[in-house]
């Protein structure tokens, strides 16, 4: 299916390396069968590492902030500002497509080695405070929440479409790993070691992630068969570029379908897990930042759980019902959670909610990824980070609500609103993505 305007279905040039590869030998069958190619086996650690980095230095400063401010409001404002860049995420789709993904992935990753660099500096000279940490966090949040979607497009370029389902589950142990070691490692660290060890760790972490995606290698210049662009002699601007992807998604119902899912998540569910939980473990809980760890790395392993159990088991659910499903699933162990009275109880609730948030989104981007127009991939996921701007809105305002009407009831009416928004987007476009036959379900 092609409704973009002036495109043809020609596509860029796939990589070279898979190419070679593919001609020189078949590749591989089974769960590991991405790592047959070169560029995906340097790809992966250097996700892993950056990713790492992410949630150490997450949990290193959110819990630095709360307890020098000890506002919740300023905690979710720091969390809020990480994905400040949601707004401009469409353009890093846009430039994804006119330099290469790999190109554009490299620039982001030196950014982040900059800024961390940075912040160490500022720890050693003394001038750490949490203005410091928000001025690095908003620099930061303009580039770091295009991350997974350029990430996820280089991985597409990379294998072919029969492995990609295999391929994105693999790319997600990354970032469900690193919440689920990454936690523990930087709350460890960070009570044996204090704040500045800990840190320049993270940025040891920033800059090996760099050097190995140095190591991909770059593909060919983009270039398209004939008919693919369109006729004008100029070549089209960004923005021209960047309307061409959003028409395209709002024309596409399946995609329209998985763009609200996500920004429904991102709004609702995520805010929890993505800078609540120092609040729960110290203000609910009354713990320490152990717990803090073992709150954040239950979430995590039941969502690394979730994506090596979709690696091996990839073809026995239709995509896009397992996408709805384990939404709602997700949803009710939010509901469950609020109701758990120890640290303890919190963190295998935790667990269910993230094995179900793997078996949503990870379906969610191999639709995306999947059925969308190779020449228009890169927009596309620009438009899908365009959704995680429902994160800091939801942030900033469950920390207003929190101080106003308690912790309870904030969760549970944010669960409430999940859920039937889910129902209600399950029944709307329920013709293009529960019919097993739907394009949605066929990939």
């Amino acid at each position: 299916m092609n409704d973009a305007p002036g495109f043809t279905g020609g596509g860029p040039q796939r990589d070279p390396t898979r190419a070679q590869e593919t001609q020189a030998a078949p590749p591989p069958s089974g769960a590991l069968a991405p790592f047959h190619y070169r560029n995906f086996r340097f790809q992966w650690p250097a996700d892993l590492l950056t990713s790492w980095a992410f949630e150490m230095e997450t949990l290193i400063l959110g819990w630095y902030v709360l307890v020098e401010t000890g506002s919740v409001l300023l905690l979710t404002l720091f969390a809020a500002l990480q994905f400040l860049g949601t707004l401009i995420a469409p353009m890093f789709g846009v430039a994804g497509d006119r330099i290469g993904h790999r190109n554009l992935l490299c620039l982001m990753r030196a950014t982040y080695t900059l800024l961390s660099a940075t912040l160490v500096a500022v720890i050693l000279i003394g001038w750490l405070s949490p203005l410091a940490i928000f001025i690095i966090a908003a620099l930061a949040g303009a580039v770091r929440p295009s991350d997974i979607a350029v990430r996820s497009s280089l991985v597409a370029e990379i294998v072919p479409p029969n492995q990609l389902v295999s391929a994105m589950s693999i790319s997600r142990t990354t970032s469900d790993s690193a919440r689920l070691f990454g936690a523990l490692a930087g709350a460890s660290l960070f009570a044996a070691l204090g704040l500045t060890p800990a840190y320049i760790i993270v940025a040891c972490l920033y800059t090996l992630g760099f050097a190995f995606t140095l190591c991909v290698k770059r593909g060919p210049s983009r270039r398209y068969a004939p008919g693919a662009l369109p006729a004008s002699p100029r070549r089209s601007s960004a923005w021209h570029e960047l309307k061409e992807g959003l028409v395209y998604v709002w024309n596409t119902p399946h995609l329209l379908a998985a763009m609200w899912v996500a920004f429904l998540v991102n709004l609702t569910a995520y805010p929890l897990t993505h800078g609540l939980l120092p609040y729960v473990a110290r203000n609910v809980y009354h713990a320490d930042q152990r717990w803090l760890g073992y709150l954040l790395a239950g979430f995590a392993l039941g969502a690394l759980t979730g994506s090596v159990a979709l690696t091996f088991a990839r073809r026995l659910f239709p995509l896009a019902r397992l996408m709805i499903v384990c939404a709602l699933v997700w949803y009710g162990m939010l509901l469950v959670f609020a109701h758990m009275p120890t640290a303890l109880s919190g963190t295998l609730i935790l667990i269910l909610a993230g094995f179900s948030q793997s078996l949503s989104l990870v379906p969610l981007s191999v639709i995306l990824l999947r059925t969308s127009d190779e020449a228009l991939r890169g927009r596309v996921m620009g438009v899908r980070m365009l959704a995680i701007y429902g994160l800091p809105v939801g942030l900033l305002t469950a920390g207003a609500l929190i101080e106003r009407i308690g912790f309870y009831t904030t969760l549970m009416a944010y669960g409430l609103v999940g859920l039937t928004c889910i129902v209600a987007i399950a029944i709307y476009w329920r013709a293009d993505i529960w019919p097993a036959h739907a394009r949605a379900n066929t990939v």
